[in-house]
C-alpha cells in the first residue's frame, strides 16, 4: 500500500491512503490520525490500512484527487533520522577528494550520522538558503522507515522491522561541512532540514525490484529540468538496509518511526568514478560528485552548487515508467 500525510493545519498532518497510480487518495485518519500513530501500532493498524487501500483501488470508498503538492513528507517530523553512506563509489570519491583512502572496515562498520528530524521539508517545499556561499547541494537517496528495533538486533531482525520505503533529498551545505568536520565533532549546521517523497510505500508494492535489502531501480535526479542522475539504487550499495539498521541499533533501540537513509545513490562507470549523462554515463545524485570528477579529470571543478531559483527533482519509476513514490521537486529560495 501507499501512504501519505496531507496538510491539514496541524503539525503532523493527516494520514491518507493513496492509489497505486498516485491519482486518488482517501482519508485514513479514522484508522490512525497520523503516520506516526500508525507506526506505533502497526501490527493492529496495518491490516485495516491494507483493506482500505484495496477498497480504494476498487472504487469502493470515497476518494479525492491526490495532489502531490498538498502532501507533506510522510513523517513531517520523526523521532530519529539516521543517514548512512552505503554506496562505495560515493564514499571513495569523497574520501579521495579529501586526500585519504577508504578503509575496508567501512564496509563492515559503515559511516552514519544522526540528522535533524524535528522539522522535515515537504516534497514540494522550497529549500531555504540564506547564503549561496554555503555551497548548497541535494543528495538523492532511498530511506527505510522502521518499526521498533531492539538494541543489538541482527540484520535478520532488522529486515523484519522495515515497514515503509521513501525517497529522500538530504540537503547538505558543503562549505559548512568542511569546517564542521575539521572540528572532529560531526555535522550540525551543514545538515539543514531534509525532504522526503510525497508517498511512503510498503515493500510488497515494489515486486521483484525489492530484494529485502536493496531497491533495484534507477533514481532519477533532474536539475533545472535537465537529467543530472540516473544511478541504479541497487548497484554499488555495499551494505543493505538490514545491515544499516542493525548498525544504528548496535548500542540503542530504535523506536517505531525511525528513518534510516542509504546515503547518496552512486554508481561507478566502466570501472571509473562515473560520467555525466551528457557524456553517456548515468550521472550523479549530488553536485559534489560531479565537482569531484571534474577536478579529477580536468583539474578543476566547474559545476556550481545550488543557487537561488534552481529546481531539483528526485523521482523513481517502475519498469513500466510509472512513478512509485511521487516526486520531490524543490526550488531553492531565500530563507
Amino acid at each position: 500500500m501507499k501512504l501519505a500525510t496531507l496538510r491539514n493545519g496541524k503539525r503532523d498532518g493527516q494520514l491518507a491512503v493513496v492509489s497505486r497510480d498516485l491519482t486518488r487518495c482517501t482519508d485514513a485518519s479514522f484508522i490512525a490520525p497520523t503516520l506516526q500513530a500508525a507506526l506505533d501500532d502497526w501490527q493492529r493498524v496495518a491490516p485495516h490500512l491494507a483493506m482500505l487501500a484495496q477498497s480504494l483501488e476498487h472504487g469502493a470508498v470515497p476518494s479525492a484527487r491526490f495532489h502531490e503538492h498538498e502532501a507533506h513528507s510522510p513523517l513531517p517530523r520523526a523521532y530519529q533520522w539516521a543517514d548512512g553512506s552505503a554506496y562505495r563509489n560515493h564514499v571513495e570519491l569523497v574520501r579521495r577528494a579529501g586526500g585519504s583512502g577508504t578503509p575496508e572496515s567501512f564496509w563492515a562498520d559503515p559511516l552514519m550520522y544522526q540528522g535533524g528530524s524535528d522539522s522535515f521539508l515537504g516534497p514540494r517545499d522550497p529549500i531555504p538558503l540564506a547564503d549561496e556561499a554555503w555551497g548548497a547541494d541535494f543528495e538523492g537517496e532511498i530511506a527505510a522507515i522502521v518499526d521498533d528495533v531492539p538494541m543489538g538486533a541482527s540484520p535478520e531482525v532488522a529486515a523484519g522491522a522495515i515497514r515503509l520505503l521513501v525517497l529522500a533529498n538530504d540537503v547538505s551545505l558543503r562549505k559548512l561541512a568542511a569546517t564542521e568536520l575539521a572540528k572532529g565533532f560531526g555535522f550540525f549546521q551543514a545538515k539543514p532540514s531534509s525532504a522526503f517523497s510525497p508517498v511512503a510505500v510498503t515493500p510488497d508494492e515494489l515486486g521483484d525490484a525489492w530484494d529485502g535489502g536493496r531497491l533495484h531501480l534507477p533514481l532519477s535526479v533532474d536539475l533545472n529540468g535537465k537529467p543530472f542522475g540516473r544511478a541504479d539504487a541497487g548497484v554499488g550499495m555495499e551494505l543493505d538496509f538490514p545491515h544499516l539498521i542493525a548498525h544504528a541499533a548496535r548500542t540503542r533501540p530504535l523506536c517505531a518511526g525511525t528513518i534510516v537513509g542509504s546515503g547518496t545513490v552512486s554508481n561507478k562507470d566502466d570501472g571509473g568514478p562515473g560520467r555525466p549523462i551528457s557524456e553517456g554515463g548515468v550521472g550523479y545524485s549530488c553536485i559534489l560528485e560531479q565537482r569531484i570528477v571534474e577536478k579529477l579529470t580536468a583539474g578543476k571543478s566547474v559545476t556550481p552548487f545550488l543557487r537561488t531559483g534552481d529546481i531539483v527533482r528526485i523521482e523513481m519509476k517502475d519498469r513500466a515508467g510509472r512513478s512509485i513514490f511521487g516526486a520531490i521537486e524543490q526550488k531553492v529560495g531565500p530563507a
